[in-house]
């Protein structure tokens, strides 16, 4: 009978929870975490704010998208390490909030709808970008110690 040893006390594990705790202490995780709060917020609240809540199924397009934004990037910062592949998910919302107002059945791309999903959809792909590179960029890679030996110690 095989005994597996708990994976909670394997080194790569806990290298990789002090990472992600220090992404997420920066400020600029912080700063990326908050304007993602708010553009998911903002683009759940953009048809009536923005005036184009007449267009029914973009409405609701808006009010699910947004939410599923903050959701995806609300986590980051409280359990980043389970999450930070969600920021994935975060630009492909933000790639379709920009296509939507073309692809939707009817006429869903007025002035007010386009100007208002393509500059939110562009800032929620920026800001999904932007938190993947964080879990991708701070990797730091380990060097292997390279000893100098002889030829009788090989």
């Amino acid at each position: 009978m095989t005994t597996h040893p708990n994976i909670e006390h394997h080194p790569d594990l806990a290298e990789m929870r002090t990472r992600f705790e220090r992404v997420t202490t920066t400020p600029s995780a912080q700063a990326v975490e908050a304007l993602a709060l708010i553009t998911g917020l903002y683009l759940a609240a953009s048809p009536w704010i923005a005036g184009f809540s007449v267009l029914g199924p973009l409405a609701i397009n808006n009010l699910i998208a947004g939410l599923a934004f903050c959701l995806c990037m609300g986590g980051l910062g409280t359990a980043y390490e389970r999450t930070h592949a969600m920021a994935w998910t975060a630009v492909a919302i933000g790639a379709w909030t920009i296509i939507a107002p073309w692809v939707m059945a009817g006429e869903m791309d007025t002035t007010r709808s386009v100007t208002s999903n393509v500059i939110t959809g562009a800032v929620a792909v920026c800001l999904g970008l932007a938190m993947a590179a964080m879990a991708g960029g701070k990797r730091e890679r380990k060097t292997a110690r390279v000893t100098d030996r002889g030829p009788l110690e090989r």
